[in-house]
């Protein structure tokens, strides 16, 4: 018989002598050795073919597949090669103004904020038994199209434009929500590898955006920005093959019946309401959202203002691509640090830390637009390189324990579900923040050719990051390995039937 669980208020973390909930064969990782920290080159080399060893014997290969070509080819390349080409194509063919820019790259979030709806589809609406390839066909699909009529056909109307880019990021939010709910579930059954989950798909992500960025520059410059765009069909390809490789084990016909299905709606949304009333739960995630909304963002402004000739540093299509690139690289600089040095620090002191950076970085920026690093005589391209790497460093670091946390407060049976709507919370973060950074542009007159005020947008938006370190105790004063939840909330189940996607060598005749 299990002992009796405690909640510590104070503490926002729960306590038992066991604390793995759920399934036995996972049990909660023991304290963690220091590691030698004089590493040699071989052993540098090895160690990451040793871990993905580690990860792949509790996990099926299929299954890191899927995370290589989600998040690296479908998040990593093309995600990345889509911020470069759609701020040229509203800038250049669209030639609309940075605020009104701002605003339309905003409306890219919104397939990202109906994440729970795909997780919620996955979770208990099954396509002919299956629960998770259909819908990574479905978004292939979805993908394919939206890329190839935006660019087929020339100058369309801007809302048919915004449209089309919306189906493009649609598709990815769609592949990233099924495979999501598998690396949910796999982080509550194997709870030791939560926190290396995530730094493969931080890995995944950032050697895509590398690749995706660096090629992004050179294919506009060849193509032009609207013919780059069908490049973006190349990656959910990939997903419909994927759909068809990926197998997993069939839900019997007997649980696809009308009620049935209702009924695991309704089992759902009520396990969903319970658990985002739990403190652990709601606290961390308003702090997620409020610490995105608030640092508005200020990007198309900085991009106008990287490409102008007359008073902006006058970045070339080639350069401003490989900038992003080298950014990516401090985006794997950032998750190799974490995950070397910072998985097994607390949240709360950790995400502190890594907010008080956050905010001294944006003071770069602020350097930048005000040409401080001329006078002390730093050029432009190295400065902005440096800026780039310190700021996605940074980020990655920052980010990467949110992320760990949000998979350790999913239940079972609707992690896929919960999941999305953690990550919901990130998307709507960002739209806020995106159409916060537009209004303050227009509102200080940033136009295509008016620079005058930007260094004004940057200094504000440095001190809201600075002013988001009071919000710190919404965190969990606990590690990254904690259980949150109460132990019920790991075994409830919305449908026992669902279950995990296997290799080909394992597939089962139904």
């Amino acid at each position: 018989m299990e002992a009796p669980i405690s909640f510590n208020e104070t503490e926002d973390v729960l306590t038992s002598p066991s604390p793995s909930p759920s399934p036995p064969q996972s049990p909660s990782p023991s304290p963690r050795k220091p590691e030698n920290p004089s590493l040699t080159l071989t052993q540098l080399l090895i160690q990451p073919i040793e871990w993905l060893q580690k990860i792949s014997s509790s996990l099926d290969s299929s299954f890191i597949v899927g995370i290589i070509l989600v998040y690296g080819l479908n998040i990593g390349v093309s995600d990345s090669l889509f911020r470069i080409v759609t701020d040229y194509y509203w800038k250049d063919v669209q030639k609309v103004k940075p605020s009104s820019a701002q605003f339309y790259v905003g409306f890219n979030y919104i397939p990202w904020i109906l994440r729970p709806l795909w997780g919620l589809l996955t979770d208990v609406f099954p396509i002919m038994g299956y629960h998770r390839t259909p819908y990574l066909i479905t978004a292939g699909f979805i993908g394919v199209l939206s890329s190839v009529f935006v660019t087929a056909v020339p100058m369309l109307p801007v809302s048919l434009a915004l449209t089309c880019l919306m189906g493009v990021k649609a598709g990815m939010a769609m592949s990233i929500a099924t495979m999501d709910a598998s690396i949910a579930k796999n982080s509550i059954q194997v709870n030791k590898l939560a926190a290396d989950l995530q730094s493969l798909c931080g890995f995944c992500n950032s050697f895509g955006a590398l690749l995706g960025f660096s090629i992004s520059g050179f294919l506009i410059h060849l193509l032009g920005a609207q013919e780059a765009l069908g490049l973006l069909a190349v990656a959910p390809t990939s997903l419909i093959i994927l759909g068809f490789l990926m197998y997993e084990q069939r839900v019997s016909t007997s649980t696809q019946g009308s009620k049935k299905v209702v009924e695991r709606v309704g089992r759902a949304m009520e396990n969903i309401y319970t658990t985002i009333k739990y403190p652990q739960v709601w606290k961390p995630s308003l702090f997620m959202f409020l610490t995105l909304a608030l640092s508005y963002s200020t990007h198309e402004g900085h991009f106008y203002w990287y490409t102008d000739p007359k008073v902006g540093p006058a970045f070339s299509k080639e350069f401003v691509g490989m900038m992003y690139a080298i950014g990516a690289v401090g985006s794997i600089i950032g998750v190799f640090i974490y995950h070397r040095f910072f998985k097994d620090f607390p949240l709360r002191t950790l995400l502190f830390h890594a907010q008080l950076l956050y905010g001294v970085s944006g003071m770069l920026d602020l350097m930048f637009i005000l040409r401080w690093n001329l006078l002390l005589g730093i050029p432009d391209s190295f400065f902005i390189i440096m800026e780039e790497t310190v700021y996605h460093i940074i980020s990655r670091v920052r980010w990467m324990p949110m992320v760990v946390l949000s998979t350790r407060l999913c239940p079972l049976g609707i992690e896929g579900t919960f999941f999305a709507l953690l990550m919901c919370i990130d998307s709507l973060g960002s739209l806020t923040s995106k159409m916060i950074g537009g209004m303050v542009l227009h509102l200080f007159n940033v136009s295509r050719t008016n620079f005058t005020n930007l260094w004004l947008v940057v200094f504000v938006r440095n001190c809201f990051r600075f002013g988001t370190l009071a919000l710190i105790f919404l965190v969990p004063n606990a590690t990254q390995y904690d259980v949150l939840l109460p132990t019920e909330r790991y075994s409830s189940r919305v449908e026992e039937g669902t279950l995990e996607l296997l290799p080909l060598s394992q597939k089962i005749d139904i």
